[in-house]
C-alpha cells in the first residue's frame, strides 16, 4: 500500500510538469552572470583544537519580517563573511581574504541571529512520516541517488564534482572550533558488492563499482521502487562484512575543508545560519556521476513548489532516505519548509529538476544545503521550520572558487 501511494503521488505531480501547460516554459535553468569572488591573500593560522561537540546549537533565527528591517550589508561586510578558512588533513589551517567584484546589490537582507533560543522539542518529522528508504540497488547506485554521501561525523553531503562534496558547515565546525573527529574526516559512498561479498583488503579504500541498472526518472519527482518500512536487520557503517547483494560504504579521506568566515567566527561572534555550508575536497576522486551546482530560483520557479533531497537519517540505520516537499517561505538566503527529516540528513544537497535552456531535456542541480530544524521569528511569534541555505549568486561564486581555484570558470551559473 505504501508503494502504491508513493507511485500515485509521483505520477499525479508529474502530470503538472509534462502536460504541456502554459507554466511549463517557466521551469527552465536560466544562466545568469555571477559576481566574482577573488582570493586576495592567504595567511596561516594556529591549528584548531578539534574539540567541539557535534550538533548545531544556535541562537534563534531572525524571521523574514525581521530581516526586512535590517540594513543591507556593506561590501566590506560581505567580503569578510565570504572570506574563508581552509583546514588540511595534517591539521594545519589558513585564512583566505577575498574581494567581491561585479556585484549587483540585493533588494532585501537575509536572516541573522537574534537573542537566545527557547528550550523546545526539536521536531523534524511533521505529522505522517513521508520519507522513503531507497532499498532497490537499481536506484541506490544510480543517479541522482548515488550523489548522496555520508560523513564520518554523522552528517550527509552531496557530490558536486569528482573530488568535492558539499555539506553543512555545522557538520564539521560549531562556529567556534572544529568538530571532534573532523581532523580525520572521511566521506562514505554507498557501493554494491559483488555476489561473493568479498572483504576489502586492509588499508585499501577501493571497492568494486556498483552494478545497478537504469533508474532515471521521467517526471518532476524521483521514481525509486522502494519500501517505507524499516530495513530487515542492521547494516554496517564501514562495510567490514557485507552479505550478498547488500550495499556498503566506500570511505575516502578528506584532503581539505573550506568554511566561510560567516560561519567560522571563532570567538569574534556567533555563526550566521546564512553561511551554514562547507566544501570538502577528497583525496581520491570518485568515478560515479556527480550533481552540478545551480543558483537557487524563487519559489515561483520551483516545479510544483517542491524541493528534493536524499540523506542518511540516523533513525533509518544507514539507509539512504529520499523525500520531497513544498517550500513554505523564502528569504534571500534561506528556504523554510516542512520536509520530514531526522538527524543525520543535515548537509544533504537540495535539488531541482528544470529544463535546460533551448533544449527539451531536463537537468537536476543542487540549489541549497539542508541545515536542519530552527525556531524562527515570524510576526513576533516563534515558528518551527526545517531550514535550507540557498545557493545565491555570491555563494555560487565562492563555492566555484573553492572547486577551481580561480574565478575564471565561474562567470555564469
Amino acid at each position: 500500500m505504501e508503494n502504491i501511494l508513493f507511485w500515485l503521488i509521483i505520477f499525479v505531480s508529474g502530470w503538472t510538469l509534462s502536460d504541456g501547460s502554459e507554466t511549463e516554459p517557466d521551469f527552465t535553468w536560466h544562466l545568469n552572470r555571477i559576481p566574482r569572488v577573488v582570493s586576495e591573500r592567504t595567511v596561516h593560522l594556529a591549528s584548531p583544537m578539534f574539540q567541539a561537540d557535534a550538533g548545531m546549537v544556535m541562537a534563534r533565527v531572525c524571521g523574514i519580517e525581521c530581516q526586512e528591517e535590517l540594513p543591507a550589508p556593506s561590501l566590506s561586510q560581505l567580503e569578510d563573511s565570504l572570506s574563508y578558512e581552509t583546514v588540511f588533513e595534517n591539521g594545519t589551517r589558513t585564512l583566505t581574504r577575498v574581494k567581491v567584484q561585479d556585484l549587483f546589490p540585493e533588494p532585501t537582507r537575509n536572516s541573522s541571529i537574534k537573542g537566545p533560543s527557547p528550550r523546545r522539542r526539536r521536531r523534524q518529522v511533521y505529522g505522517t512520516d513521508s520519507r522513503f528508504s531507497i532499498l532497490d540497488k537499481r536506484f541506490l547506485t544510480n543517479f541522482p541517488f548515488n550523489t548522496a554521501v555520508k560523513l564520518s561525523t554523522g552528517c550527509s553531503g552531496a557530490l558536486i564534482s569528482p573530488n568535492h562534496v558539499l555539506t553543512a558547515a555545522h557538520c564539521v565546525h560549531d562556529g567556534k572550533d572544529y568538530i571532534k573527529g573532523s581532523k580525520r574526516l572521511r566521506v562514505g559512498v554507498l557501493k554494491m558488492r559483488n555476489k561473493g561479498g568479498r572483504k576489502k583488503r586492509k588499508g585499501s579504500q577501493r571497492s568494486r563499482r556498483g552494478a545497478g541498472g537504469g533508474g532515471q526518472s521521467h517526471s518532476g519527482q524521483e521514481h525509486p521502487q522502494e519500501s517505507a518500512t524499516q530495513r530487515r536487520g542492521k547494516g554496517s557503517r564501514r562495510g567490514p562484512r557485507v552479505t550478498q547483494g547488500r550495499p556498503s560504504f566506500q570511505w575516502t579521506r578528506v584532503k581539505s575543508t573550506h568554511i566561510p568566515k560567516g560561519w567560522a567566527r571563532g570567538e569574534s561572534g556567533d555563526p550566521a545560519l546564512d553561511y551554514d555550508y562547507a566544501l570538502l575536497e577528497l583525496k581520491r576522486a570518485h568515478k560515479q556521476q556527480h550533481m552540478e551546482l545551480g543558483v537557487s530560483p524563487t519559489i515561483a520557479k520551483l516545479p510544483g513548489g517542491r524541493i528534493h533531497f536524499s540523506g542518511f537519517d540516523n533513525d533509518r540505520d544507514d539507509q539512504l532516505v529520499y523525500r520531497f516537499c513544498s517550500v513554505s517561505e523564502e528569504s534571500n538566503d534561506l528556504l523554510y519548509q516542512y520536509c520530514d527529516a531526522e538527524a543525520g540528513s543535515t548537509g544533504s544537497g537540495i535539488y531541482l529538476r528544470l529544463k535546460e535552456p533551448g533544449k527539451k531535456t531536463w537537468k537536476r542541480k543542487i540549489i541549497a544545503v539542508y541545515s536542519g530544524h530552527q525556531w524562527v521569528d515570524v510576526h513576533g511569534v516563534q515558528k518551527d521550520y526545517n531550514v535550507a541555505v540557498r545557493i545565491t549568486p555570491l555563494k555560487y561564486a565562492q563555492i566555484c572558487l573553492w572547486i577551481h581555484g580561480n574565478a575564471a570558470n565561474c562567470a555564469y551559473g
